[in-house]
């Protein structure tokens, strides 16, 4: 393959991966009634899969980081693939819940393998200061994937059967595997310009990592806003709102879908300007993002007239647009020979201190207060990630003169 197509190439291919990686994630949670009347688990039993798939995952993401710092990282990205696809085709011998819950928690194990280690396979391919935007189109997969899996599962769900949807994402997520085998290993670093300190290229001095560990923190706490929108928004539309159920998931799928497209691709591309204007250029746009977006959050938490829609389509936008610029201040805070380790320590966190504990917390204030009181906590999290990205600005490694000159060399 051409050194200048195939990096196109594999973005494309782990781009795919990702897209149907989370269709698959989110066709569960679009067939739940269906399961729930073949299998009658009880609501703390359905929320649990959700729970075994992400501590499978951030289980897998730090082993398989560690590994992907040491071995070929193609091999690796290709096996996670196909064990989530095998994983995803088991859905057709699944006869009771706890096999059910043995095919989650295995789909957690490949992808928590995969999603590790793709984003610094491509940090290899592309210079930093391209990452917002090939971060921005990588990590595109993860809202359109997710309002497509919906979509998916609501059209062939009731037509077919529940385990029928699965395999839309199945199917393809092995041929892109195999795809993978014509895509050489780059060699680790040689899109990098920035040198490799102690504090970019050992594990200890990871712990002392200013700018990874704010991009970090920063992410988590939004990520703990947007794990708990995308469980209890439907809900709240329905309940406080008057949608029916139908019509909330739909205006959410919609929403996800547009915003999931048009913020990510914007957010990459401003994060890259800002970024060859100052080196805290990524957590500019995503701290701004999240602070410009904290009006909207509310208009769409406690309006109920006109103004509801519209708060809902501007808060996703500002809070998707940091997709790319935050993946991107990741994969550059930290040197290439320990870049999957340090992206596999990003996943935990941001999953602990996120999306695993939000749906929680605001499931616990909701059963004692009104919903939009607890959906604030979403605002209040918000708050905390965008203060921590303004902060982590001083942190962020400034690419000299020199060191710009060198990668368009390379590059070109």
């Amino acid at each position: 393959m051409q050194p200048r197509l195939y990096p196109r190439a594999a973005l494309a291919l782990l781009t795919a991966l990702n897209f149907f990686n989370y269709i698959d994630r989110s066709v569960l949670f679009a067939v739940q009634p269906l399961v729930q009347k073949e299998f009658h688990p009880t609501k703390a039993e359905f929320g649990f899969l959700t729970t075994a798939f992400f501590l499978m995952y951030m289980v897998a993401a730090p082993v398989f980081g560690f590994l992907a710092d040491r071995y070929r990282r193609k091999n690796l990205i290709i096996f996670g693939a196909l064990v989530w696809s095998a994983a995803t085709l088991l859905t057709a011998v699944t006869f009771n819940f706890k096999e059910l819950l043995v095919r989650h928690a295995l789909v957690g194990i490949g992808e928590g393998s995969f999603v590790a280690i793709a984003p610094a396979f491509l940090a290899d391919l592309f210079p930093e200061q391209k990452r917002g935007r090939i971060m921005g189109l990588f990590f595109m997969a993860i809202p359109v994937g997710t309002a497509l899996g919906y979509v998916i599962g609501g059209i062939l769900g009731p037509r077919y059967g529940w385990r029928a949807p699965f395999y839309v994402g199945a199917v393809p997520g092995f041929l892109l595997a195999l795809g993978m085998i014509a895509i050489p290993e780059p060699v680790r670093g040689q899109s990098d310009a920035l040198q490799e300190t102690r504090e970019r290229g050992t594990l200890r001095g990871l712990i002392g990592n200013g700018a990874f560990w704010s991009a970090t923190l920063g992410m988590a706490a939004m990520t703990f806003a947007l794990g708990g929108l995308s469980v209890w928004m439907p809900t709240f539309l329905n309940s406080a709102r008057g949608f029916s159920l139908q019509g909330a998931n739909e205006l959410i799928g919609f929403v996800t879908l547009i915003d999931g497209v048009c913020a990510t691709l914007f957010g990459g591309w401003l994060g890259d300007y800002m970024l060859r204007r100052h080196a805290g250029g990524y957590y500019l746009v995503s701290a701004a993002s999240l602070a410009i977006g904290i009006p909207a959050m509310l208009v769409a938490i406690y309006a109920s007239g006109r103004s509801l829609i519209p708060g809902i389509f501007v808060a996703e936008f500002l809070l998707l647009m940091n997709t790319g610029p935050l993946n991107a201040a990741v994969v550059n805070s930290v040197g290439a020979h320990i870049r999957a380790t340090a992206v596999a320590v990003n996943l935990f966190v941001i999953h602990l201190l996120g999306d695993a504990l939000s749906p929680w917390v605001i499931g616990y204030v909701a059963d004692r207060k009104p919903l939009p009181t607890a959906l604030a906590s979403t605002v209040v999290a918000v708050a905390i990630s965008s203060a921590i990205l303004f902060y982590g600005m001083r942190f962020a490694p400034k690419l000299r003169p020199a060191d710009e000159s060198r990668q368009r060399a390379v590059t070109h």
